[in-house]
């Protein structure tokens, strides 16, 4: 039976990933838990974590911007592609760690967990290490005092869970922003 576990996180930009991993990572380790942070993200600028895995590391965003005239959502989809050609890099990135636990951050660009099937396909490569996984979903806390923000969030949160057909759970993150009106 494999003892490999990893959290995939995801949520629209902004939502709070980063946030939510370096705390988690603090929860893990105080409890004496080994766990490894990935980056996911080529266009990630501010981790709030240390990554043991970071996708910069095998290709850069604006470079494809640059060098193919790609927008940001366009460069984003092209190094996801290239990681996917290149699996050997993802491979050896996520080494081997049993008993080990692994909290993977993914883009926020909405496209990618809504309709294209690169993510699923990057979960795959965690499923063939033999990875239990779990779908972590961040909705910003804010999504819930408009009702068309709360239907959209709902509805990709949704699109997500269909799409990657593992166990999934939905967050509100950044709760302690709302003021106590808005909390009721």
């Amino acid at each position: 039976m494999s003892t490999r576990f990893a959290q995939i996180v995801l949520g629209p930009a902004g939502s709070g990933k980063s946030t939510y991993i370096k705390a988690m990572a603090e929860h893990y380790r105080s409890i004496h838990r080994v766990v490894h942070c990935v980056n996911m993200d080529p266009a990630a600028t501010n981790l709030q974590y240390d990554a043991a895995v970071d996708i910069r590391e095998a290709i850069d965003v604006r470079e494809a911007m640059n060098r193919f005239g790609f927008g940001p959502n366009g460069a984003l989809v092209f190094c996801l592609e290239e990681v996917m050609r290149d699996m050997e890099w993802l491979d050896d990135a996520i080494g081997e760690h049993d008993y080990d636990y692994l909290l993977v951050d993914f883009p926020g660009q909405i496209e990618l967990f809504s309709h294209l099937d690169i993510l699923p396909r990057l979960l795959k490569v965690f499923e063939q290490k033999g990875y239990h996984l779990c779908g972590v979903f961040l909705l910003d806390s804010q999504f819930m005092i408009d009702p068309s923000k709360f239907l959209s969030g709902a509805l990709v949160a949704l699109s997500a869970m269909t799409m990657f057909g593992i166990p999934h759970i939905n967050l509100l993150s950044k709760g302690d922003l709302l003021t106590e009106e808005q909390k009721d």
